[in-house]
């Protein structure tokens, strides 16, 4: 199995994202990362889907998916032709005795304070999944007192945009590995 990222554009319509998820979830695939938005157009929405799932199957999901009336364009986004984040706001412990560590910590991985208690401080931090895990090594010892993370979002690299105007539905093809033989 393998981690895949879709970028799907929907129109902005009631229930569409329930579907979408819908559709994964009769085939029995779970979703890793889900993040929904506007677009420059607001009639359209972008979704970002990462699932853990073979090549094959991948392709019959997205095949159901531009069946859908809903459904403008699905492109699978490669890892080095496009560009992800993802948000993490996590509440740590930091007392009077440990508050510079994290601080240190928050500068090292060029991250935010965005909220000061006497004894925490609520970090925001953005960047790929690897960032964020290396940020929690780091400061997991201080003590997480609370932790949210948004979906990832992503786009391509380079000057085409998927939200062109295009005719609908279009996809691009998900690579099938050859048959051994």
């Amino acid at each position: 199995m393998s981690k895949h990222t879709l970028s799907v554009l929907v129109e902005n319509k009631p229930g569409v994202l329930a579907r979408v998820a819908a559709l994964f979830s009769r085939r029995g695939f779970n979703i890793d990362s889900l993040a929904v938005g506007p677009t420059e157009h607001p009639e359209v929405s972008r979704m970002t889907i990462v699932v853990n799932v073979e090549d094959l199957p991948l392709e019959q999901v997205t095949k159901q998916l531009n069946k859908l009336v809903e459904v403008i364009k699905i492109v699978e986004l490669e890892g080095r032709g496009s560009v992800r984040r993802e948000l993490l706001l996590v509440k740590v412990r930091a007392d009077v005795e440990t508050r510079g560590q994290v601080l240190d910590a928050v500068q090292l991985f060029k991250a935010r304070v965005v909220d000061v208690a006497p004894d925490a401080v609520t970090i925001e931090v953005t960047g790929n999944s690897e960032k964020l895990a290396d940020f929690m090594r780091v400061i997991e010892p201080f003590g997480i007192r609370e932790l949210v993370q948004s979906g990832m979002v992503a786009i391509g690299r380079g000057s085409r945009s998927i939200t062109e105007r295009s005719s609908r539905p279009t996809t691009v093809p998900v690579p099938v590995p050859a048959a051994a033989g």
